[in-house]
C-alpha cells in the first residue's frame, strides 16, 4: 500500500451539464483543479489517482448507440468509436484544466490500458500507473469503452476502474464527488442524509437507491454504493465517501482528511467504532 494514497472521482454530473449533450462546465473544472492543486501544496505527501465520469459526453453517445448491449457488428463498432471520441473529448477538457492549475496530469484511459469481461475489468497492467504515482505525477482515469472478451464492445464506469486498481494500490480513501450531498434516505424529498452505510445496513436503503437513478448508462447511485461497499469489505481500513463537490472548498478539504457526505465503511470498522 502506498502511504497517503487517495482516489478521487469528479462525477460527470459535477463537471458537465447532463441536460445538454457534450457540454462541460469550464468554471467548475477550473475551481476543482485549483482545489486539488491546493491540497497537494498543503500536504506534499498526498498521492492521488484522479478519475472522472463522462457526463453529458459519453452517456449521451452511449444512450444513442445502446453500446452497453455489446456486440461485434459494424454498427456496434461505429458506436464504440463515437462513445470513445466523446469520452476522450471530455478527458481532454479535464486534462487542460489540471494543467492550467499546474498539476502534472497524465491520462490512463481504460480503452487503451484495460480489457474487460462482461463489463468487469479483468486485465490492466498497474505498473505505468504505479510509476506515475511514484514520480509524483497525477494519473487520470475515466469512464470509457473497453474491448470486452464476452461482449465485444462494452463500457466501464470510473468506479469499475477504481475497483480494479484499488486492489493493487490499496488506497486509504476513495472520494466520489458529484452533485448530491450524499446518499439520501428519503429520495426525492432529500431531507435525511444517510451518514454511514455498511454491508449490514445496505439492505435498508437498497430500494431507495434503486429508485434514485438518474439516466446513467453505468448504473447510477445504486451501482456506486454496491461497488464501493464491496471494496471497503475487501480492503482493510478503506473508507469511501459520496458527497457534493458543488460547494467551493469541499473537495480540497476532503483530500486533506475531512469526511463529507455519506461514508461507506466495513462491518469490522463499524463494530470497532461502536465499542469506543
Amino acid at each position: 500500500m502506498m502511504q497517503n494514497l487517495v482516489f478521487l472521482k469528479l462525477g460527470g454530473s459535477l463537471i458537465t451539464d447532463k441536460s445538454r449533450a457534450n457540454t462541460h462546465l469550464p468554471a467548475v473544472l477550473a475551481r476543482l483543479a485549483d482545489e486539488i492543486a491546493s491540497a497537494r501544496r498543503q500536504d506534499p505527501s498526498l498521492r492521488l489517482l484522479l478519475g472522472h465520469g463522462s457526463g453529458s459526453f459519453g452517456h449521451a453517445a452511449a444512450s444513442k448507440w445502446a453500446s452497453l448491449s455489446g456486440g461485434s457488428d459494424p454498427a456496434t463498432w461505429a458506436g464504440f468509436v463515437e462513445v470513445w471520441r466523446a469520452a476522450h473529448t471530455l478527458n481532454r477538457f479535464v486534462l487542460d484544466a489540471l494543467a492550467a492549475a499546474g498539476l502534472p496530469a497524465v491520462a490512463f484511459p481504460p480503452s487503451a490500458c484495460a480489457t474487460s469481461r462482461a463489463r468487469r475489468i479483468v486485465a490492466w497492467d498497474p505498473a505505468p500507473v504505479q510509476a506515475a504515482l511514484s514520480a509524483g505525477l497525477l494519473p487520470v482515469v475515466n469512464g470509457d469503452v473497453t474491448f470486452d472478451q464476452e461482449l465485444g464492445a462494452a463500457i466501464v464506469s470510473t468506479e469499475e476502474a477504481f475497483s480494479y486498481l484499488a486492489r493493487f494500490f490499496r488506497p486509504r480513501r476513495i472520494l466520489l464527488a458529484g452533485v448530491e450531498e450524499g446518499v439520501w434516505e428519503d429520495f426525492p424529498v432529500n431531507t435525511r442524509l444517510i451518514p454511514v452505510i455498511t454491508m449490514r445496513t445496505f439492505s435498508r436503503y437498497s430500494s431507495v437507491l434503486a429508485g434514485s437513478q438518474e439516466p446513467d448508462v453505468t448504473g447510477g447511485m445504486l451501482q456506486k454504493v454496491e461497488s464501493m461497499l464491496s471494496l471497503v469489505e475487501e480492503i482493510p481500513g478503506l473508507q469511501a465517501h459520496i458527497f457534493s463537490g458543488r460547494q467551493p472548498g469541499v473537495v480540497r478539504d476532503a483530500l486533506l482528511g475531512a469526511s463529507p457526505g455519506t461514508c461507506l465503511r466495513s462491518e469490522v470498522e463499524e463494530v470497532s467504532q461502536d465499542a469506543i
